[in-house]
């Protein structure tokens, strides 16, 4: 009888550590265009505000003498179609002014 008792504790117990998520501690860093992928968010929003953003991609940054440009491709939908919007934030890399914001369409 204590054998059959001690089978089901351990039954019950492997079947909550099965179950149990693991958490990872890793801890996730902000990436450094972070501030600037808001911004392209809230610029796209505010010149498509019917669109829903569906996709985000950084595709990285060029740096020019004293300017920085952050260029991101997000593609949108609406109800009648899908496309891409190319954002350029050029900023002084000093003062992280920014200088202009250039959006583009595109179709692929």
């Amino acid at each position: 009888m204590r054998q059959l008792y001690l089978l089901g504790l351990l039954l019950v117990c492997l079947a909550v550590f099965i179950q149990t998520p693991m958490v990872a501690n890793a801890q996730q860093e902000t990436p450094a265009y972070a501030k600037w992928g808001q911004l392209a968010i809230k610029e796209v929003k505010k010149k498509y505000p019917s669109a829903k953003i569906i996709d985000y991609l950084h595709e990285g940054k060029e740096v020019h003498g004293a300017s920085t440009i952050e260029k991101f491709k997000l593609w949108l939908k609406q109800p009648d179609k899908e496309f891409g919007v190319y954002v350029r934030i050029s900023y002084q890399s000093a003062t992280q002014k920014v200088e202009k914001i250039e959006l583009q369409e595109s179709t692929s």
